[in-house]
């Protein structure tokens, strides 16, 4: 390197929330390189204290408006495990679909929307209305469907209703579970096509090895719902053991938390999820990787978004299979819940303490909760994904930027930027309480 470059990204566009990259580079030499996150705390730990632990999901839903469904379930997890009910297999079942729409929704959002127009040559999804406009019809149809999905099973995307402690609170009919397998097979040919267009398009060649983690499990299915903690680096812990995990710690520069495990920093997400668990993917969701050429382990990480066209393959197959089996198994309307902000039904309260792990689109999300003998929160604690992805996005960066030093300052903001949105951040979700001792 030979170069002094100052790079100032102030409010990063095509991610959720407000972050900001700087860089400076003197004499050839790395002086500062930082992802830094801007926004203020939020909260919702604090938020939680004195409440129900039956209304945590509705209140927990509210720290994403894109993976609102994931927040949920993560908070349904853990309640349950802290009041110790089992949710029935038609329960799982259901939840496991819900989380497949969830998956699709944010994937194909972030895969068209916020990916597509730097490979596509321009600077936002608007000007592929002319360009490419049977890209953008394909997208925003994709999009709408997913929307529909999970209006059809839990009333709405963005914060769900009939999710909640215990079950569901309105449950398919045989014509909502009939419409969901039209539009799912529907979705089929789209997702095709889009296997199709990203095979041809060029992603940035850059490596980087890292932990990987993500939940694993014994079972043939792709862990999403449940599991342990599993690494690339070769160790696997309950999710009880979460904090052994995350190790979460700040910089002064950002005003979300990081975390890092056996190394300086770690990575979650759909390429961490297929890094650990490509084998149980659905085949034709390997046979898309096949075409897209994504193998593991598989370090470059601008092919996260690759790792997400599989996993939509994926959850679109098991998404139908998902519905088949409750199509002939009959839906046990007996099992619905009876809606109540302080007490679903005759649920359990007692005091406890749980935790719930689930991979959402972005990554591991965890919610660990402890009540007391009333039901009524005395702690809470979430880790997000991009919680955990920032100290790795920041040592990325540092790898790549001599490797394309030599190129215009242009290219060089253009290329930090892609591999800031490779990873799909959820910055708003990030930000929550840092403990203030005062003196």
């Amino acid at each position: 390197m030979s170069q002094n470059i100052s790079i100032n990204v102030n409010y990063l566009t095509r991610v959720e929330g407000h972050g900001n990259i700087t860089v400076e580079v003197k004499d050839g030499k790395i002086a500062i390189c930082r992802l830094e996150i801007v926004e203020s705390p939020r909260f919702f730990e604090a938020f939680l204290r004195g409440r129900s632990i039956f209304e945590a999901p509705h209140i927990t839903s509210r720290i994403c408006g894109i993976c609102a469904c994931g927040h949920t379930l993560a908070s349904i997890q853990s309640a349950e495990d802290a009041l110790g009910i089992k949710p029935t297999e038609q329960t799982t079942l259901l939840r496991k679909l819900l989380l497949h729409y969830e998956h699709l929704d944010s994937h194909i959002l972030h895969i068209y929307l916020l990916v597509a127009p730097d490979l596509l040559g321009v600077t936002s999804f608007v000007p592929l209305i002319k360009s490419h406009q049977d890209v953008v019809r394909r997208a925003l149809k994709m999009k709408r469907l997913c929307n529909e999905l999970c209006d059809i099973l839990v009333g709405r995307h963005v914060h769900p209703i009939s999710a909640v402690v215990g079950g569901f609170t309105k449950l398919p009919s045989h014509n909502d579970l009939e419409e969901m397998r039209k539009r799912l097979i529907e979705l089929r040919k789209d997702m095709e096509t889009t296997v199709e267009l990203f095979s041809k398009l060029k992603f940035p060649e850059f490596e980087r090895d890292t932990e990987y983690v993500a939940l694993v499990n014994d079972e043939d299915e792709y862990p999403l719902l449940y599991g342990d903690i599993g690494s690339t680096d070769g160790y696997r812990v309950s999710k009880y053991e979460y904090k052994n995990v995350t190790n979460e710690f700040i910089v002064p520069y950002a005003s979300a938390k990081r975390t890092k495990w056996h190394r300086d920093s770690y990575a979650v997400g759909a390429l961490s999820r297929f890094n650990l668990n490509s084998e149980k993917l659905h085949p034709k969701a390997k046979e898309a990787a096949n075409a897209l050429n994504l193998k593991p382990k598989c370090i470059n990480p601008y092919l996260n978004t690759v790792a997400q066209i599989v996993e939509c393959v994926h959850c679109i197959e098991d998404a139908i299979q998902i519905i088949e089996k409750l199509w002939h198994q009959g839906i046990n309307y007996d099992e619905i819940v009876v809606p109540d902000l302080n007490q679903n039904g005759n649920l359990p309260q007692r005091a406890g303490e749980g935790v719930g792990a689930v991979e959402v689109p972005r990554g591991l999300l965890i919610h660990h909760y402890e009540i007391d003998e009333r039901g009524v929160f005395k702690n809470a604690n979430c880790v997000i994904p991009t919680n955990q992805n920032t100290h790795n996005i920041e040592l990325d960066m540092i790898k790549l930027i001599p490797e394309i030093i030599n190129q215009s300052q242009e290219e060089i903001t253009l290329a930090l930027e892609m591999l800031v949105r490779a990873y799909d951040p959820c910055i708003s979700c990030s930000v929550h309480m840092v403990e203030v001792n005062l003196k």
